[in-house]
């Protein structure tokens, strides 16, 4: 566990002394975010985190989780200098880039969703809002659409149908294509990820926020 986190610490340190070397006022506009003295501060799924000289500070002012720092950490150092085309809603595998991290996307993100809600679909629309969901259609027949503000210019779409007699709970979801051009596909198989646990975490009864838990 120490040289794990000692092998997240330098790369905490390369990612912040990259970001030191930005102009954010620029970026402010390209990305959604705001700069308040010196600093980033990035909307994650509706929760504001600040990116500072000394790491990630979640809402309550804690540290980040390692997944939420390098996903703001790239959000930051990956920012494109025009907005990338495709708003069309893709599948985590529809990416040409994205076949090292399929499986794995899979395992930490839709696997997950379906087995901790199957048969509460109530219960995860529930979480979807707390973690600021707002009910979509995309044209799709399902049981629970659900948009979500990733990120500002990252944009989620949650599809998911509950187990039935013949089927079992199945969880897919959805980008759009532009998304490739903000975050590298291991930052988007991460943000898939924390999105998984967040929605368990938001299943509890007070949710985390109004615990004095937090969500990371």
């Amino acid at each position: 566990m120490a040289q794990k986190s000692e092998a997240f610490d330098r790369i905490a340190t390369d990612y912040l002394e990259q970001i030191a070397s930005l102009d954010l006022a620029p970026l402010a506009d390209r990305l959604g975010i705001t700069v308040e003295d010196g600093q980033a501060v990035i909307p994650f799924f509706g929760f504001d985190h600040r990116v500072t000289p000394g790491g990630v500070l979640s809402p309550g002012g804690q540290p980040a989780s390692h997944a939420v720092s390098v996903i703001l950490f790239k959000y930051l150092l990956l920012c494109p200098e025009t907005a990338p085309p495709g708003e069309d809603w893709v599948t985590y595998k529809d990416f040409k880039d994205a076949a090292p991290f399929v499986e794995g996307f899979l395992n930490t993100a839709e696997r997950p969703i379906a087995r901790d809600f199957g048969g509460r679909h109530g219960e995860l629309e529930a979480a979807c809002r707390r973690l600021g969901g707002r009910p979509a259609s995309l044209g799709m027949t399902a049981d629970l659409v659900v948009r979500f503000a990733a990120l500002p210019r990252v944009p989620m779409t949650l599809v998911f149908n509950d187990r039935d007699d013949d089927f079992p709970a199945a969880c897919t979801l959805l980008f759009q294509r532009s998304a490739q051009g903000y975050l590298d596909m291991e930052c988007l198989a991460m943000t898939g990820m924390v999105m998984a646990r967040w929605l368990r975490r938001c299943d509890a009864t007070p949710p985390p926020w109004e615990s004095g838990v937090g969500l990371l």
